[in-house]
């Protein structure tokens, strides 16, 4: 029916129990595994950094390089969402109003 190559039969399998074995690792252990105190602290910072590490180079970067020129509809979508959010602390208002300032520069502009 099909035909497989045995070394690519062999990485599938292989794959799947290395998932299998590193997600299930915790499952697998008879007594209660937590994180040091050093460790907790610093996975409440985990997501801001890693949404930082998406969105500030979305932002500043054009095809690798940073942008050189102040009409770029995204620096000022990032102001007015950082403004809501500083102002209101909420999540969907601040991608609302990234959205509303962005939307208008990109598409009536063309920024």
């Amino acid at each position: 029916m099909f035909d497989v190559d045995p070394r690519t039969l062999l990485t599938i399998v292989a794959l799947g129990v290395i998932t299998v074995l590193t997600r299930g690792f915790f499952f697998i252990s008879s007594k209660p595994w937590t994180l040091p105190p050093w460790a907790q602290r610093g996975m409440q910072y985990a997501p801001i950094a890693a949404l930082a590490a998406v969105v500030l180079p979305a932002v500043v970067l054009t095809q690798g390089e940073l942008i050189d020129t102040w009409q770029d509809a995204r620096l000022f979508a990032a102001a007015a969402g950082a403004a809501w959010f500083f102002w209101q602390r909420g999540v969907l208002g601040t991608i609302v109003a990234g959205m509303a300032v962005y939307l208008p520069l990109r598409l009536g502009l063309g920024w």
